[in-house]
């Protein structure tokens, strides 16, 4: 007996679906009905959400890499910033105009070649002034990033997730229909804890794993090109092989990335570092 059927019986059912009042093809509720529609006046084919476990471990970095090389591809890519409380996607690439609007919704503002991009200090008066929401607050800030916002024609659409598995996490994974998730770890002993952390909530939501990227995972020696792993051996890959996930990158410790996105330059970097990873979205969704 399967486990649906099981809790069914325990509440009077007789086990035969093909007339239960909860089966959705009898009329009942669908389990999708959490997810929210977006604006009409959008076309997003793609849409992927980049995670993690914990705080600190680079997902905006791997978020805005993943957009410019998408990008650099060719396709129309977009940048949902939901880490409310602590958004950093603007800055990284010198965008500190404050978002308009007109009949159809909000429009997000775009980078220097041509990534949309929404964020919470978009809408603010000012970039320094903090976010002191309560939960329910911050999940519907974002769902409104989703159903408000005109991001028009897209191929990828990359959601910046806050850490954690708490609300806003919770919101997007009900809320927003994605298409996968990349995890974002680091080489530290708490990688399995932290990737299993995220792989467990999407497991359970039945998001699809696209992959992890490890960030952090060395710095290469300017001089005689040698690579160093100044946080210790990386598990990455005994982790991954446990839950079956694809490595799909691995980040270095590279001072060009804060310089360029201090300057608000970030299209610049030109590390391919995750080129494979981009690589792999593409075949995976072409």
């Amino acid at each position: 007996m399967s486990e649906e059927t099981r809790a069914c019986t325990e509440t009077g059912c007789n086990g035969n679906c093909s007339s239960c009042a909860s089966n959705p093809q009898n009329g009942a509720p669908n389990p999708e009905s959490f997810l929210e529609p977006a604006n009409p006046y959008n076309s997003i084919k793609k849409v992927i959400g980049v995670v993690s476990g914990k705080g600190g471990v680079g997902k905006s970095l791997v978020t805005s890499l993943l957009a410019v090389l998408m990008n650099r591809k060719g396709y129309a890519a977009g940048i949902l910033d939901a880490d409310i409380t602590g958004p950093s996607i603007p800055k990284m690439f010198g965008i500190n105009r404050r978002a308009r609007s007109n009949d159809l919704g909000v429009l997000p503002e775009r980078t220097a070649n041509d990534i949309a991009v929404m964020s919470i200090n978009l809408l603010l008066e000012q970039a320094d002034q903090p976010v002191i929401w309560r939960g329910p607050i911050l999940a519907g800030a974002v769902k409104q990033f989703w159903t408000d916002v005109l991001w028009g024609d897209l191929d990828f659409l990359f959601i910046d997730m806050p850490p954690g598995t708490g609300d806003v996490p919770l919101t997007v994974f009900q809320s927003i229909p994605l298409d996968g998730i990349v995890i974002v770890t680091s080489p530290q002993e708490l990688v399995s804890l932290i990737v299993k952390k995220a792989y467990n909530m999407a497991k359970q939501m039945n998001i699809p794993i696209l992959g992890v990227v490890e960030n952090m995972s060395y710095v290469k020696c300017p001089g005689c090109g040698e690579s160093f792993h100044i946080f210790g051996k990386s598990r990455l890959d005994e982790t991954a092989a446990e839950l079956g996930l694809e490595v799909l990158g691995r980040m270095p410790v590279d001072p060009q990335i804060p310089a360029l996105s201090d300057k608000g330059e970030f299209e610049r970097y030109g590390g391919e570092d995750l080129q494979g990873a981009a690589d792999r979205l593409e075949a995976i969704f072409s």
